[in-house]
């Protein structure tokens, strides 16, 4: 594959930039925050990057917010780094790489840009995909930079490994039409309803669930499976793998609290096991 190439030229014509199908639109808020930077300072700090394609035309790639500002400070020109021999995916692992490494993102556009880097990731490079031996372990080891991708993210967010998992399978399970409903939504989705979302399998009721919480009629998206359990009379959902955690960590506490006594006949009767070893 031929390698994307930095342009030698360092600005371009704003009106000649065509912005393109975006993961997310700009946010009001990071666009006036932007202005507001540049008239204190008199500079924007980084440049925008676009593809120049085969025709001639200029494409965004990464800086939707930062051409906006300029955009309507009424700058005919922008420093942009312009690149030529592109492909659609690595223009879109840059757009996610420049989100996630400098923009201030919701749980819903967090989930959705991790998840889209995992899609390209494993597009690029195929021997990482799931059910591949040791697909996980390269997942993590193998990222461009030395840096293992879900651990550099997970220090960046202040989260754990598995919570970056969990935002990542959370961002995978939604529709274009989901994510458009819910960026509608009256309260801001967090990481809980996506999870919550996520596990469930039948549309009707995921359809039901992202209209409550855009239409505010619930506080959040295990309030409104409640809401819709009562309304068509069914019994409560339960979930397995909550079900199963529950039981374990239940369990887990019961043999903590146990005294010594209890544990080893615990072990004898119900395990079948001999001796006082823990």
């Amino acid at each position: 594959m031929t390698q994307p190439t930095l342009m030698q030229q360092s600005r371009a014509q704003i009106a000649d930039i065509i912005v393109g199908d975006r993961l997310r639109p700009v946010s009001e808020a990071g666009v006036e925050s932007l202005i507001a930077s540049i008239k204190e300072t008199g500079v924007m700090k980084d440049a925008i990057h676009i593809r120049k394609k085969k025709d001639g035309k200029l494409v965004l790639i990464a800086g939707g917010h930062r051409l906006e500002a300029a955009s309507r400070l009424g700058w005919e020109e922008i420093e942009a780094k312009i690149w030529t021999d592109v492909t659609d995916d690595w223009a879109r692992l840059m757009e996610v790489d420049d989100n996630l490494a400098g923009a201030e993102m919701n749980a819903l556009d967090t989930a959705i840009f991790l998840a889209e880097r995992k899609r390209l990731y494993e597009k690029l490079h195929p021997e990482t995909r799931a059910g591949v031996a040791g697909a996980a372990a390269r997942w993590d080891a193998t990222e461009p930079g030395s840096v293992a991708f879900v651990t550099a993210t997970a220090e960046k967010f202040g989260l754990s490994d598995r919570q970056i998992r969990k935002i990542v399978a959370a961002g995978s399970s939604l529709s274009r039409d989901e994510v458009r409903d819910l960026r509608a939504a009256k309260a801001p989705v967090t990481l809980k309803d996506l999870t919550e979302i996520s596990r469930i399998s039948e549309d009707h009721e995921r359809s039901m669930v992202v209209m409550k919480l855009t239409g505010g009629k619930a506080k959040n998206a295990a309030d409104a499976r409640k809401q819709i359990e009562a309304e068509e009379g069914r019994a409560p959902t339960v979930d397995p793998k909550k079900k199963s955690e529950d039981e374990f960590r239940a369990l887990a506490g019961a043999w903590k609290r146990a005294g010594a006594v209890a544990r080893r006949r615990f072990r004898t009767e119900v395990l079948g096991l001999e001796g006082d070893a823990e």
